[in-house]
């Protein structure tokens, strides 16, 4: 158990501390994880932003992903997402709705500037927590297109079989506690409030 988001934080900063003064990009999956990407970034002496990716819900039960989008359109599709009732169609129409909000968060979030760019970087994505792993997946992909010299996908916790597929497309995966018993990313919390965008352009804006 994790007493909040600050502490988890903490802990990933010490199991990262091989890159302290190494100059790392932190990039976060808003909105969650924005407030730990600060924290981590000031323990290892690095900068931090946002990495831009949506879940594609399932038709009957919006808080399982059946896949996500990145923010240049590439998409993934979770192997068991027919079986939610998910058709073509439907997953076309979640993918522009989710690409709709992609862009309505960029223009919230970085208004003045572009994303700092992760070429040639040290780049660790983070999230607060991992479920099925669709969003870190297209974050991870979208992200080694751009060329960075070292992939980390950092999280306090994930279910073994997602951090088996996560593993495919980082190069390093950095996880402090990975139970068999996992069921939502709020259980291993005692503290788990929402983080709202207000919050995220606050915290993003405090490092221009």
């Amino acid at each position: 158990m994790f007493y909040d988001r600050d502490e988890a934080a903490l802990m990933l900063a010490d199991r990262l501390k091989n890159y302290k003064g190494k100059n790392p990009l932190i990039l976060a999956i808003p909105r969650g994880s924005v407030p730990m990407a600060k924290i981590i970034a000031e323990k290892l002496g690095g900068e931090y932003d946002v990495v831009l990716v949506r879940k594609l819900r399932a038709p009957l039960y919006a808080e399982l992903a059946i896949g996500s989008v990145d923010e240049s359109g590439w998409t993934y599709i979770a192997d068991f997402a027919a079986s939610t009732g998910a058709d073509s169609d439907y997953i076309e129409a979640e993918r522009q709705t989710q690409l709709d909000t992609i862009h309505k968060r960029r223009a919230q979030y970085t208004p003045v500037r572009p994303p700092i760019s992760p070429a040639r970087r040290i780049v660790i994505v983070i999230d607060d927590g991992l479920a099925t792993g669709a969003t870190m997946i297209s974050a991870l992909h979208g992200l080694r297109n751009k060329k960075p010299d070292k992939l980390i996908c950092a999280v306090p916790v994930a279910p073994p079989d997602t951090l088996k597929k996560i593993a495919e497309f980082a190069d390093e995966v950095v996880c402090i506690d990975s139970p068999d018993n996992f069921q939502a990313v709020g259980q291993f919390y005692i503290n788990f409030p929402q983080v709202d965008d207000e919050e995220v352009i606050e915290i993003l804006q405090s490092k221009d």
